[in-house]
């Protein structure tokens, strides 16, 4: 599959998390619209984007769910979402804020190699820091 450009990246996450939060397991233009913080104009193209893509399964005036291939790379999406995030914030200590925000534009732009090792390398730290009283004290000091 072609790289997504980061705008339906974001939109794809954004339908998986409305999906899975929904208790039909689907998401909608109006919840998109709020979360995204643009126009329903905008979710549309999108949508009709994703859908030509074969990630999602879209209708005008209906529910919008992901394809199993859309739900495979949404999952992908948020997993380098979450680890960069508490990547920022664990090992950086920087805000809950902040992190979110770094994770948002870095999770776009990584490759798949440099997100393994950022991963990798951010268990191996909480993994040691957690065995390690000094370590773990030092790293709070450095990034205090």
């Amino acid at each position: 599959m072609e790289k997504l450009t980061q705008s339906l990246e974001d939109y794809l996450e954004t339908i998986y998390v409305e999906c899975q939060k929904s208790e039909n397991k689907h998401a909608k233009v109006t919840d998109i619209a709020k979360v995204l913080e643009v126009k329903k104009a905008s979710v549309t193209g999108a949508l009709n984007n994703l859908k030509e893509k074969g990630l999602i399964n879209y209708e005008p005036y209906s529910p919008i769910t992901l394809t199993a291939v859309g739900e495979k790379e949404a999952k992908k999406i948020l997993l380098r979402h979450e680890v960069m995030t508490n990547f920022f914030k664990n090992i950086l200590k920087l805000t809950e804020e902040e992190s979110v925000k770094n994770a948002c534009a870095m999770e776009h732009i990584m490759t798949e190699e440099m997100f393994k090792r950022i991963h990798s390398f951010s268990h191996f730290l909480q993994d040691y820091a957690k065995d390690n009283e000094e370590f773990k004290q030092k790293l709070d000091v450095l990034f205090k």
